[in-house]
């Protein structure tokens, strides 16, 4: 076997370093969400659960921040005051903090416990909402 020199081995140590990230960035990296050019079409009945009640007049729309919002689908009732509850236990990831850009929405979150968000009365239409990085994205369908 002939003598490795040591430019040679760097070589050969940093194409096996590459190899190895490589392989985690493939096997455990998250996939971006696809864009949703028209996010109406998207929603259907069974993608969306039983989160909503109304309380006093002012409905609520309950969900759950923690390695995402959940559930990603809301469909509640158009013209009534609304507030978006949002519960958190042991939220320490980018859900801690909650944004809805089309209202100027930004805010964090405790790590435990539930903040209510008063949304108004809102008219038919879909508002978007994401974690503070973006990445986890909700939405709430108002018929």
């Amino acid at each position: 076997m002939k003598n490795i020199n040591k430019q040679n081995l760097i070589t050969i140590v940093a194409i096996i370093f590459a190899a190895v990230l490589i392989f985690f960035a493939l096997n455990y990296s998250k996939k971006a969400p696809a864009k949703i050019d028209n996010i109406e079409d998207t929603i259907t009945q069974e993608d969306s659960v039983n989160n909503v009640s109304v309380v006093d007049g002012k409905q609520i729309i309950e969900i759950r921040a923690k390695g995402g919002f959940h559930p990603v689908h809301s469909i509640a009732k158009a013209n009534i005051p609304t507030i978006l509850r949002v519960d958190t236990n042991g939220t320490f990831d980018c859900s801690s903090i909650i944004r809805i850009p089309s209202m100027d929405i930004s805010q964090n979150l405790p790590m435990s416990g539930t903040t209510d968000i008063d949304i108004g009365t809102q008219k038919v239409a879909t508002i978007q909402g994401t974690c503070g990085m973006g990445m986890y994205p909700f939405d709430i369908k108002f018929e």
